[in-house]
């Protein structure tokens, strides 16, 4: 073989490789650059094996090759990735029809490894129209959004989208985290739940806020950059010393917000047994509120870590439970002390009669099982009444007190 295509041809497809399309995108010029990804490609190599698999990427490139329009050229991105680099003046609406050509075609091809095994593959295609190496973040990004919406299989790269604003949002929340924890800027708020029964302050949840110069910060709008920059845990840590020290001087209970992150990571009994320890506070004071989905709690791992805070005796809740996955089942398995009814269920209850049926629903299975329910954003007088009709035991929300530096 020449000596240059061993450098810039793919070993297993002989399609151009890797390096062969970032040197491409060192010309300042723009282009319409396809990123193809093959569908749950893994599954393949899983099923068959990666021999079958490597076949079926040689035939994968031949079809391109096939397909592609003649101007267009294919190089291998990586494993399940191909990208057509294509220099015509092409308008949006003829790059959306080379695309669906494409996908069209594969939908309609069966590959066949050694006259025993047909695949019929799927692809998805992310498109950018820009210059230079940018095309290939853009892509990807078209990818990852296309993944999110599931809307159709090819997106063109659209910088004023939802997703890409949202992504933008991130990166400036990545950096204002960095400073918060530099400055230890992490604070905790809290607000009231009530019992029902007598009306007094019986608890409080404790929420992190950013402080952003005189600015406070909801977790809304910086929880998710956190969780990317794997900074959730440190601030549940900045929040359970906050936390723990405040109610160190009264005898009230208090619920701190965990993620699956914090099962993750394995560290929340030793630090909260170091800080009941510290702050001579009981276990029993102290809930942890599990701020994931319980669909989401499916390891083993959590679901012991949880036995064993609860042995200890520290106690559990759900919450947002009626929200996305939450199931019966799920909850039964976790046993909580208490159960927060998604907000979006108790704000509209006196009109919404479905949700007025759901919370029932609710409430029934947790009377069964011992679970005590709190219903979250109630914000007037005519919302408080039902849920007390409706045999709720704990309310919190603005028509109680909103979320405060200082306990009422």
């Amino acid at each position: 073989m020449n000596e240059k295509l061993k450098h810039t041809n793919d070993y297993l497809t002989d399609t151009l490789n890797k390096y062969a399309l970032f040197q491409r995108l060192k010309i300042p010029k723009k282009i319409n650059y396809f990123l193809l990804n093959i569908d749950n490609f893994a599954n393949i190599n899983d099923s068959y094996g990666f021999e079958v698999g490597s076949e079926v990427l040689v035939h994968v490139a031949k079809l391109i090759n096939m397909v592609k329009a003649k101007t267009s050229t294919l190089y291998r991105f990586s494993s399940d990735k191909f990208v057509l680099i294509d220099d015509s003046d092409f308008t949006n609406e003829e790059v959306g029809q080379i695309a669906s050509s494409i996908l069209s075609f594969f939908s309609q091809t069966d590959i066949s490894i050694d006259d025993d095994i047909d695949i019929r593959l799927s692809l998805t295609i992310g498109i950018s129209m820009s210059e230079g190496i940018l095309n290939i973040t853009q892509a990807e990004n078209a990818l990852k959004e296309l993944r999110e919406t599931q809307r159709s299989v090819f997106k063109i790269f659209d910088p004023m989208s939802d997703f890409m604003q949202k992504r933008k949002q991130n990166i400036y929340w990545i950096q204002k985290i960095k400073e918060a924890v530099a400055d230890e800027n992490i604070i905790a708020y809290y607000q009231p739940i009530i019992d029902n029964q007598t009306g007094k302050i019986d608890k409080y949840e404790c929420l992190a806020r950013l402080k952003d110069d005189e600015k406070i910060i909801s977790p809304y709008l910086f929880l998710e950059a956190a969780k990317v920059t794997g900074n959730l845990s440190l601030i549940t840590r900045y929040i359970i010393a906050r936390s723990f020290k405040k109610f160190s001087k009264n005898d009230l209970e208090f619920s701190i917000n965990i993620t699956g992150e914090d099962l993750l990571e394995g560290y929340l009994e030793k630090l909260l047994l170091k800080n009941v320890k510290k702050y001579n506070i009981e276990p029993s004071r102290v809930v942890l509120e599990l701020l994931e989905n319980i669909e989401s709690l499916n390891s083993s791992d959590m679901l012991i870590q949880l036995y064993s805070l609860r042995e200890k005796g520290f106690k559990i809740s759900i919450d947002d439970f009626g929200a996305q996955n939450s199931n019966f089942s799920r909850l039964l398995d976790i046993k909580p002390d208490y159960l927060k009814i998604d907000g979006s269920f108790i704000k509209n209850i006196v009109e919404d009669k479905n949700s007025q049926i759901i919370v029932e629903a609710i409430v029934f299975v947790c009377k069964k099982k011992g679970i005590k329910v709190i219903a979250e954003f109630v914000h007037n007088e005519n919302v408080q009444k039902l849920v007390k009709d409706l045999g709720i035991e704990y309310s919190q929300g603005y028509h109680f007190g909103k979320p405060s530096l200082e306990l009422l």
